[in-house]
């Protein structure tokens, strides 16, 4: 079995663990960048990007735009689906579920190696976000 396969099979709720740390990293890059701030105000707009609400509209927004592969669309499936024995904080269990479903792929990615397609995905994301507002 190779590295790629090993990947595949990890279970979803720890591709959706690191998929959070990536987006959270590339998130506090972004806006540190962008916006020279304090830390209180980096947090603050830091949450509209990482927050599970906003994780949820942009998986529905990127699935109805096709614009996961058959592959990549297995591993939102799964990381969905997946069971959580932690308690979702400050939202319902199916917005928790879907933002587990793109942290998952996200992670995926990451652990890949497929930084071309990350990158995309991780900017296509900030890109939703500060498009909604």
């Amino acid at each position: 079995m190779d590295n790629q396969e090993n990947i595949k099979l990890l279970n979803p709720l720890s591709l959706a663990y690191m998929g959070d740390a990536v987006l959270d990293q590339y998130v506090r890059t972004h806006i540190i960048l962008k916006l020279r701030a304090k830390p209180n105000r980096l947090h603050q707009q830091a949450k509209r990007f990482v927050s599970a609400k906003s994780q949820a509209i942009t998986l529905e927004s990127l699935m109805q735009s096709d614009w996961f592969t058959e592959e990549e669309l297995e591993i939102v499936r799964r990381g969905r689906n997946a069971k959580s024995h932690t308690k979702a904080k400050n939202t319902d269990i199916q917005t928790y579920r879907k933002s587990s479903g793109l942290e998952a792929v996200i992670g995926f990615l990451y652990l890949d190696h497929q930084s071309d397609r990350l990158e995309s995905l991780l900017e296509r994301i900030v890109t939703e976000v500060e498009e909604r507002e």
